[in-house]
């Protein structure tokens, strides 16, 4: 006789869970791996991954209701502060001296938001704990292949094709991860696992010459130390700093300067570049307040518009081609984050308020406004954490007692 099918199983739920476990796979694993040898990995592999988990909630429809999730963001401070960012950058594309390059680099900006933002919708609303595994075991095996490349990277590259920066940016996609791997365990409590793959990351920074991402998880480290210890006191504290240097940004080259020049000396570069920042407030302190443009501090430098010396960082991009409303949008938008983070979670509040360091002391030393694969970073760094969140639904099994167990047992009969 030919066997009964059992109704209990569904192809499309099979092939949604199959694609979801790739797209994770792809998000956890491969782009942080992969990421250490080609400078463009993160632009590539994470709209393929968010793709096949948008395909795969699609099919099983696992996600949170679309209708309740949009409108919590249309009523959230901080998606309206930095929808206002975005709606700013667009009107200044009235006023800035690259109107052709500038559209291009916002609908990119753009692009990349909305995939966000789909990802984001889509994710299950009960992570399962198989496919968070993946995200500390991506990273350990990202850190050995940069403790490898960092050592041994004449020798296990010789004959390759020259990919400046690769390792850079690798690097820095693993100093962000690491603090949702971070997360994911001590919510399981594996604490030793946790510091394990802490250190380990931090060995894969030091076995390179960056000093950027070092100084970056040291940060992330200090704030989550303080976090854990007292996590009001850590929220406020980095909520507050990050805001208010943002929001104050243009003071900072009158006050760090002359500091700087004790310790340095006066033609230091790093002091030559706060007193180009200092020009260009003193001679247009009317451009405090629209900014110059998008797109205008990068390719200003080349035609002369920007001091070539001057800083490639956050503060000086956004006051300079936002100007006030842009900067203290972003600021605001910022701080109504860092202090929202975590709150239905508090477990993953300590990682999330290390993660937000790491990328604001990476930003704030020199990382371009809108750079793409930045920006993905970020983005990746975003979706993680909200799986890891969306992971904490049931932290320990249920305990029964044997003699309840034996009350509540029906009598056999």
């Amino acid at each position: 006789m030919a066997r009964a099918s059992n109704p209990t199983v569904d192809p499309a739920l099979d092939a949604a869970a199959l694609l979801r476990r790739v797209g994770f796979f792809g998000l956890f694993v491969v782009l942080p791996v992969v990421a250490q040898v080609a400078r463009r990995a993160a632009v590539i592999l994470a709209p393929i991954a968010v793709i096949l988990l948008v395909i795969a909630s699609a099919i099983d429809g696992r996600q949170r209701p679309l209708r309740p999730a949009l409108l919590g963001m249309l009523r959230s401070p901080a998606f309206l502060a930095g929808l206002l960012v975005i709606l700013w950058s667009a009107l200044s594309l009235a006023w800035t001296p690259f109107p052709g390059q500038a559209l291009e680099r916002l609908l990119n900006v753009v692009a990349t938001i909305v995939l966000t933002l789909l990802a984001y919708l889509s994710l299950p609303d009960r992570m399962r704990s198989a496919n968070l595994y993946l995200l500390p075991l991506g990273v350990t095996a990202a850190a050995i292949v940069a403790i490898g490349l960092g050592l041994f990277g004449d020798t296990l590259l010789q004959g390759a094709p020259d990919d400046d920066n690769a390792l850079d940016r690798g690097l820095v996609l693993l100093a962000l991860l690491v603090w949702p791997s971070v997360a994911w365990l001590r919510s399981r409590h594996r604490d030793l696992e946790a510091l394990a793959i802490a250190v380990l990351v931090a060995g894969a920074l030091f076995a390179s010459p960056g000093s950027t991402q070092i100084l970056a998880l040291a940060m992330g480290a200090f704030a989550f130390a303080v976090t854990t210890l007292r996590p009001s006191v850590g929220v406020g504290l980095t909520a507050g700093f990050m805001g208010g240097i943002l929001a104050l940004a243009p003071i900072l080259p009158f006050i760090g300067r002359p500091i700087l020049a004790a310790v340095m000396g006066p033609v230091a570069p790093a002091v030559l570049s706060l007193k180009a920042w200092q020009k260009v407030v003193t001679t247009e302190p009317v451009r405090l307040i629209t900014g110059h443009g998008f797109e205008t501090a990068l390719r200003g430098r080349f035609v002369g518009l920007v001091p070539m010396n001057a800083p490639s960082t956050m503060f000086f991009e956004f006051w300079y081609e936002l100007g006030i409303v842009g900067a203290f949008a972003a600021a605001f938008a910022l701080f109504v984050s860092i202090r929202r983070c975590g709150k239905d979670v508090p477990l993953v509040v300590p990682g999330a308020i290390a993660a937000f360091a790491t990328a604001y002391t990476i930003a704030g030393i020199g990382v371009g406004l809108t750079v793409m694969w930045w920006l993905t970073s970020l983005a990746v760094t975003v979706l993680v954490f909200v799986t890891v969140e969306r992971g904490q639904f049931r932290t320990r099994r249920p305990k029964i007692s044997l003699r309840r167990r034996l009350r509540d047992e029906p009598p056999a009969s």
